[in-house]
């Protein structure tokens, strides 16, 4: 089994099978005081292989400082089936969303580290900088003339 993605996201939602992304994909965020709460999502694919499913695998997403300091740690557990009419030998996904709530205290690299039945998955850093939200980056109304 492996970690097959994993993406980071302001929010985000896994329903019928499909991910719903709300400012995903970021790896860089801009925060403008320090010292607040920051609501953020993770996203993460395990691919499971024909012979893991009907199992049940256990994950863990850990959100670190760069020199490994934990700030959260989210364990979980998963199971796959396998669905009517599917291949002989074909992988399944299995697509889960963390929501993470946390205070930002200092800028610098985190790592959110994605956890596949006890054993190292995948590392997946990010950087956290100081500074005014850009403009635009808020969706505005259109003037009304």
């Amino acid at each position: 089994m492996e970690v097959e993605w994993l993406i980071l996201a302001d929010a985000a939602q896994v329903t019928g099978g499909k991910l719903y992304l709300l400012g995903g994909g970021w790896d860089r965020l801009t925060v403008s005081v320090l010292g607040q709460n920051q609501s953020m999502a993770i996203a993460v694919s395990f691919r499971v292989p024909w012979t893991q499913t009907n199992e049940k695998h256990n994950f863990e997403i850990e959100l670190v400082t760069e020199d490994g300091t934990t700030i959260t740690r989210v364990p979980g557990q998963f199971e796959v089936g396998r669905p009517t009419g599917l291949a002989p030998g074909q992988d399944q996904r299995a697509q889960i969303v963390v929501n993470v709530h946390w205070t930002i205290t200092e800028t610098g690299i985190y790592v959110v580290n994605a956890r596949l039945d006890g054993q190292e998955g995948q590392r997946f850093p990010f950087t956290v900088v100081a500074g005014a939200i850009p403009p635009g980056s808020q969706a505005r109304a259109p003037d009304q003339t």
